[in-house]
């Protein structure tokens, strides 16, 4: 049966009028199941009891399986769920100061295999559905405290989304829409590893913030590192960002694992400063988050302040990302998809 949570607006108004209804049952039927996060078709309570048997007949509403939840001592929440084919996938409820964000999986596991990534490690199972993804925000929302609300989405959980552009943009255009999730464009962030051909597109199909995951200054240490530079070397992607349209003054975030003897050196720091002229960006400095078999070790915090003071001083928004939920393996980097006891949480 079809999953009612697997169609946008206009693919909805499709399949009403195959149905034989007219168009305002779809705003109806889109608006339960998107916006009011609807359990069921008998909850549509505004649809007759005639209709809503009939698209018992062809139709359903599922969500994700949250088999697991682990809190951090700082707030963070990451939690476990299982798909219909049992793929698995983490998500992770992150709390900062005026905010709650979500940061939502693209894809079971991730192809890219970066060096640095738990999640890579773990090998690729299948890109996620329309459904898979908005489940995450509902799951989330079922895990919350009272007063509590989630405020900003991340496509920065398992996967490469622009590697599943096709569903990610189905994701963004019912997770931005007043009629559906309701969420800000200004509120929603999708993050590549530097898929150049998608990062062209994603710029003129939406217009969400962008973070692109650098991390080197070279060509040399970042196809070491992230393998997708062989296919998209850094001169590549620096011109795909200086000609990527932004609206409304937002601008690009720019991701920096700093990764001890490796990437955190002065010269990175003045390279980096060179690379990003002309780019309209702020730049995220992440300490590396260790994790069992890792390769790499975090830098020294005075390696970090001095690499952090270079950029800053050259004119950059630059931060210093704090590590949230490292104490439960849901830092960047962490997220792994799996669990020894599949037992679902009531």
């Amino acid at each position: 049966m079809k999953n009612l949570r697997d169609f946008t607006y206009p693919e909805l108004l499709l399949e009403v009028e195959a149905l034989g209804e007219r168009p305002y049952r779809a705003a109806q039927i889109y608006g339960w199941v998107f916006h009011r996060d609807a359990a069921s078709i008998d909850s549509m309570t505004d649809i007759s009891r005639e209709l809503r048997e009939r698209l018992k007949h062809e139709y359903r509403i599922s969500g994700i399986d949250v088999l697991d939840v682990k809190r951090s001592e700082d707030g963070t929440r990451k939690f476990l769920s299982s798909l219909e084919d049992g793929a698995r996938m983490e998500s992770v409820i992150i709390p900062e100061e005026g905010r709650l964000t979500l940061c939502v999986s693209s894809q079971a596991g991730c192809a890219l295999g970066c060096l640095f990534c738990m999640t890579g490690a773990a090998g690729f199972t299948r890109d996620l559905s329309l459904s898979e993804m908005a489940g995450q925000v509902f799951a989330a929302r079922g895990l919350l405290n009272e007063g509590e609300r989630i405020t900003n989405i991340v496509l920065m959980g398992m996967g490469e989304p622009l590697n599943n552009y096709g569903n990610v943009i189905r994701f963004l255009s019912v997770l931005t829409d007043g009629k559906g999730m309701g969420f800000s464009h200004n509120k929603v962030t999708v993050s590549t590893a530097g898929l150049v051909p998608g990062i062209k597109k994603l710029g003129h199909d939406t217009n969400v913030n962008l973070a692109v995951s650098l991390n080197a200054t070279t060509d040399e240490v970042r196809s070491r590192i992230m393998p997708i530079n062989r296919r998209y070397p850094i001169a590549e992607l620096i011109s795909a960002l200086k000609g990527y349209p932004l609206k409304n003054k937002k601008y690009i975030t720019i991701e920096y694992v700093l990764i001890k003897g490796l990437n955190d050196t002065a010269d990175d720091a003045k390279r980096l400063i060179r690379l990003l002229r002309g780019v309209t960006c702020k730049i995220n400095l992440i300490p590396f988050n260790l994790f069992p078999g890792a390769a790499f070790e975090r830098p020294d915090a005075e390696k970090v302040d001095a690499f952090h003071g270079i950029v800053y001083d050259a004119g950059y928004t630059v931060i210093v990302r704090a590590s949230k939920g490292a104490d439960i393996d849901a830092a960047c980097g962490q997220l792994r998809g799996r669990r020894a006891v599949p037992d679902r949480v009531k």
